[in-house]
């Protein structure tokens, strides 16, 4: 063989078949068309997406739900004293824990202590008057004393005198006679007057122990005010400071807490220190729920403050008459107020906190349950979509009790069953629109 000539075919490669090559062409094609056709497919299909929740067994309650707040059982109430014109200037901030003794609320004091200065000025006075009467008394008596024993002594002189009417001449007794006469009118006048002085004096005297005794009263009773001016907490606990219901708040609002600077009247109620572990929730019943809730009835208690933890209490009281609640100047509603004792009581937990409240007035144990928004109505019968795979097939069911949030399904489903919480033929069609 000659060097120049080159071999058709390579040391190592076999030549390709025409077979060969036209499946590869066919693979390439296959592939390239499967691609194509997936884009095509996926690019045009909406997902439509349907929340779901799972059928699941628990305990049903029926409850009434309202709104109530956080009281103590038993507290001591701090009230204003009966005392005029009273005004705040030292309270302590709700929620400081004080000890036995320690002021809590301190009024004005400086009108009670003018005024007191203004009484002893008055008693004083009276005094002075009762000691300067007396000895006017004193100087008018030893005078009458003095006039009465000159008139005795006149009266025996004129005696004397008339008893010589035997040796004188019968002018001369008859003088005598009469002097002896006008001795005694004038030893009457004497007595009457020194009687009269007597009963002046004795009025004198009754006239200043009245006044003394009104002036010592006052006295008394100003320094009486001056002792109330304090408030101190009669045991060691924490402060809460009541609603000023003659603040003059906002219409519809509630009334804020006494302040300094606060204008109080006699008697008012400014603070309580609360017995913490004793605690229950003051709630108002509308009148549509009234005759739904008895005594005695278990309740549920979430305290706003305190949202881990979910307390039990028991419906105590509730008022006979009710009470109105406004909600604009014409507007009222009629609300009974009511009560019930906590079982528990959390440490964190403090008169005024606010809560949600659920009376329980029907429970049913261990049922299945699911959310009243995967109910729907069909041909006049409850049914629901459940899911299977990825599509959602209609099932009829039998409900029984439903409350605000869940309702009890009696037949048709079984625990752990994910139901659709929208129709999904409804959901593809908002999602179509929306594509």
């Amino acid at each position: 063989m000659s060097k120049d000539v080159k071999p058709k075919t390579r040391l190592g490669r076999q030549p390709r078949s025409g077979k060969k090559k036209a499946i590869l062409w066919a693979a390439a094609l296959l592939l390239f068309g499967g691609a194509g056709y997936a884009a095509y497919y996926y690019a045009g299909r909406t997902v439509v997406e349907v929340p779901t929740q799972r059928v699941r067994r628990g305990d049903f309650v029926l409850a009434v739900r309202t709104r109530g707040e956080i009281r103590s059982t038993r507290s001591i109430v701090l009230n204003a004293p009966q005392v005029p014109n009273l005004r705040i200037v030292s309270l302590a901030p709700s929620g400081k824990f004080v000890r036995k003794g320690d002021v809590v609320v301190e009024f004005d004091s400086s009108t009670q202590e003018q005024t007191l200065l203004e009484r002893q000025t008055t008693v004083q006075t009276v005094e002075s008057t009762e000691v300067q009467t007396k000895a006017s008394h004193k100087m008018t008596d030893e005078g009458d004393a003095l006039t009465l024993l000159a008139s005795e002594y006149s009266l025996e002189r004129a005696k004397l005198e008339a008893s010589k009417a035997e040796i004188l001449s019968a002018i001369e007794g008859e003088k005598n006679r009469i002097n002896v006469g006008v001795s005694e009118g004038s030893l009457g006048v004497v007595k009457a007057r020194i009687n009269t002085h007597k009963v002046s004096q004795q009025a004198d005297l009754e006239r200043l122990k009245t006044q003394k005794d009104k002036a010592l009263r006052d006295l008394q009773r100003t320094q009486n005010y001056l002792n109330q001016m304090v408030l101190r907490a009669p045991t060691d606990g924490v402060v809460n400071i009541l609603s000023n219901f003659r603040s003059g708040g906002n219409f519809g609002q509630s009334n804020p807490p006494f302040r300094e600077g606060d204008n109080a009247w006699p008697g008012a109620a400014i603070a309580e220190i609360p017995d913490l572990s004793s605690m229950r929730v003051e709630l108002k019943l509308d009148e549509v729920d009234r005759g739904k809730v008895k005594l005695g009835q278990p309740v549920k208690v979430r305290v706003d403050a305190i949202p881990d933890k979910e307390f039990d209490a028991t419906l105590d009281w509730i008022s006979p008459i009710a009470a109105l609640a406004f909600r604009g100047q014409r507007d009222a509603d009629k609300q009974f107020p009511a009560y019930a004792t906590l079982k528990t009581v959390d440490p964190r937990m403090r008169p005024g906190m606010s809560a949600s409240v659920d009376i329980i007035t029907e429970s049913q144990p261990n049922v299945l349950m699911i959310p009243i928004r995967a109910s729907f109505t069909q041909n006049g019968k409850p049914s629901a979509y459940v899911q299977v795979g990825e599509k959602f097939e209609r099932r009829s069911i039998e409900v029984g009790l439903r409350n605000e949030d869940d309702i009890v399904v009696l037949k048709g489903l079984q625990e752990g069953e994910m139901v659709a919480l929208v129709d999904p033929a409804e959901a593809a069609k908002a999602a179509k629109k929306v594509f």
